[in-house]
Parts: C-alpha cells; sequence; structure tokens
C-alpha cells in the first residue's frame, strides 16, 4: 500500500506528507507594525506561527480573528 501523499501528488512542503520527523519550513515573513496595539498583538501571534506545522495554525487563526474582530468592534464603539 502507498503512502497517501504519494496518492494525493502531494509536492508541498515537508510538514504535508504525513511524517512526523518533517519539519515546516519559516515562510520569513516580516510583519510590520501598523500602530494599533490591538492589530499589532494580533500580528505578532502569527509570527510565531513561522516553522510550525500547518496542523497548529488553526487555534492560533481562530485566536488572531477573534482578537481583529473585536478591535473592529471596539472602534465601532469609540
Amino acid at each position: 500500500m502507498s503512502g497517501t501523499s504519494e496518492a494525493s501528488g502531494a509536492t508541498g512542503p515537508a510538514s504535508l506528507t504525513g511524517d512526523p520527523t518533517d519539519q515546516a519550513e519559516p515562510l520569513g515573513v516580516e510583519l510590520v507594525p501598523t500602530g494599533h496595539p490591538g492589530v499589532d498583538a494580533g500580528l505578532a501571534r502569527l509570527e510565531a506561527l513561522d516553522g510550525v506545522p500547518a496542523e497548529a495554525h488553526v487555534a492560533v487563526y481562530e485566536d488572531v480573528h477573534q482578537r481583529l474582530a473585536d478591535t473592529l468592534a471596539a472602534l465601532d464603539q469609540e
């Protein structure tokens, strides 16, 4: 029986192959401060994902989305 990555034709980063010894490659994206503390705090959470396997991203994305939504809601109340 062949592995799922061969069957699906996966050719992306090593973290997609399902091999637990694979390491995710850092994206190297530099975040530029926005000047708004709430937005910058959310973006800093994204920066922590650099080099982390994609499976771990969902919880952080949800947290950042909520932080940004809360920030926007607070602006509407000002």
